[in-house]
């Protein structure tokens, strides 16, 4: 009688066992295809599925290096973007150690720069592209939906990516051309390059990180 007990006892242990065991599996199967589809799903949208979804991103991180070329020098910077819709953004300066922990904040109307080591002007008459949110993505979002107004927009393939590109009306000749590239994989931006009127690479901006 005891053994028999004994073994029933080790038979509902082994019942229960593998009952829990079962529901680990299909929690983490379940989870698992839902992380790989998730992770995967951008790859099977259209080019205008991925434009839609770029045109209506509503808050992103990032930090980006930034190659700034002229005529005297060739610049470059790390900066940390984030945005949050309608006008909210910031950016602080990483890279280059003079210009460590500059933040320009927009509100949608005013520009604040917050930096006890250097003065506005300064910063100005320097560094003119870091205090201008030209180097944000929503800036080009703006410009590519105006662009696209006036039927001068252009979306297309490229070497894997999909290439979303602005001729801007603007007064500045190197600010005439925008092109923004996206990973057809995962629909994130890769890079953002602004082209002076000849369509020359003025501002070169590469995302090494983003999240959206």
């Amino acid at each position: 009688m005891i053994k028999k007990l004994k073994n029933k006892r080790i038979l509902i242990c082994i019942v229960i066992v593998i009952f829990v065991v079962l529901i680990f599996l299909i929690f983490f199967i379940k989870n698992h295809y839902k992380i790989f589809e998730t992770g995967n799903n951008m790859s099977n949208k259209s080019i205008e599925e991925i434009e839609k979804y770029i045109l209506n991103i509503s808050s992103y991180e990032a930090k980006v290096s930034v190659i700034v070329e002229s005529n005297k020098n060739t610049n470059k910077y790390v900066i940390s973007q984030t945005y949050i819709a309608p006008d909210k953004s910031k950016q602080i300066v990483l890279e280059p150690s003079n210009l460590e922990g500059i933040e320009i904040v927009y509100d949608g109307q005013q520009l604040s720069i917050n930096n006890s080591k250097l003065s506005l002007s300064k910063v100005y008459e320097d560094y003119e592209y870091v205090v201008d949110n030209v180097l944000c993505l929503e800036s080009f979002i703006s410009d590519y939906q105006e662009a696209k107004k006036e039927s001068s927009s252009k979306l297309y393939e490229q070497d894997g990516e999909y290439v979303f590109e602005a001729k801007t009306k603007s007064d500045n000749k190197y600010n005439e051309n925008k092109k923004l590239f996206i990973d057809k994989s995962t629909g994130k931006p890769t890079k953002l390059l602004i082209q002076d009127i000849n369509e020359k690479t003025v501002v070169y901006i590469l995302y090494n990180e983003i999240k959206i």
